[in-house]
């Protein structure tokens, strides 16, 4: 398991852990809505999916940004 995730694109092991976090999320929503009868705690829950999603791509999107920045630098030096 271990060499799998080191084989995995740098970029996408930045976004893993916000991929692995709405699908937790989507799958407790659909839990509560339809396994335990609770269609609001259901629906409240799912609502993180996109929050999540959101929350990785701003986190991520600064990074993406430096390293193009570094790439152009090396490329006019």
């Amino acid at each position: 398991m271990k060499n799998l995730f080191n084989n995995l694109p740098p970029d996408f092991k930045i976004k893993l852990p916000f991929l692995i976090a709405g699908f937790m999320s989507f799958l407790f929503s659909v839990y509560l809505y339809f396994v335990l009868g609770e269609e609001s705690a259901g629906i409240f829950v799912g609502l993180w999916v996109p929050s999540i999603h959101s929350l990785g791509t701003l986190i991520v999107a600064p990074a993406r940004e430096s390293v193009a920045v570094t790439e152009r630098e090396k490329v006019g030096s």
